[in-house]
């Protein structure tokens, strides 16, 4: 039943899930510096339509992982949730060590820089090995695959037009500093991604010589 299942992209999906689930606790959750994708868009509905982010996270998580589902098969299901629970682990153990870098949340501009690193990194390796940790991840995944649209430029758009559109509710002052977070992290992001692609059409090439 999960033949698919390799050992080499659950080592590399855990290791990149501990790195984001560092990152996203002790940089992103001290200083205030926030994604767009599904939580901005969570939290957009609740501002303009009242609607509580425990509800619209689950919906609009469902509705990007089906399409996902639909696109890039079982293995990317599998992957996800794999690395879904790794993620959510991890981040509990960091939590229960307590902040590595508590005087971040005074350098918004540091923490803007390194979040995107830790953002970046994980999340890139996670897409490259076919695993989603959040529905716009997902999204982005299979939008790509279909249209052939670099995945950093998917991230970038929506990332972007969440933000713009957060501005209607918070101050523009905080609102710059999750913009080139989500500009950098996004870079890295098809970076990482399309370097696997290449790394595998050239394995692909040498063995059918």
């Amino acid at each position: 039943m999960f033949k698919f299942v390799k050992a080499k992209s659950c080592i590399i999906i855990s290791l990149s899930c501990i790195f984001m689930a560092f990152g996203i606790y002790n940089v992103h959750s001290l200083s205030g510096v926030t994604e767009g994708g599904v939580l901005g868009a969570t939290l957009l509905l609740d501002n303009w339509l009242g609607l509580s982010p425990a509800i619209s996270t689950i919906v609009l998580n469902i509705i990007c992982y089906f399409v996902g589902w639909k696109v890039l098969g079982k293995e990317f299901l599998f992957y996800s949730g794999f690395g879904t629970i790794v993620y959510s682990v991890s981040y509990g153990v960091f939590e229960m060590i307590g902040p590595v870098f508590p005087g971040i949340a005074n350098l918004p501009l540091v923490a803007a820089l390194v979040g995107a690193i830790f953002v970046g990194v994980g999340a890139g390796f996670c897409v490259r090995e076919q695993c989603a940790l959040g529905g716009d991840d997902a999204l982005a995944m299979a939008i790509s695959k279909l249209t052939k649209i670099r995945i950093q430029w998917l991230y970038l758009v929506s990332d972007l037009t969440v933000l713009l559109l957060s501005l209607t509710y918070i101050p523009l002052s905080k609102i710059v500093y999750s913009v080139l977070t989500v500009i950098i992290s996004g870079q890295i992001i098809g970076f990482i991604e399309r370097f696997g692609k290449k790394e595998e059409t050239k394995n692909q090439n040498k063995e059918k010589v």
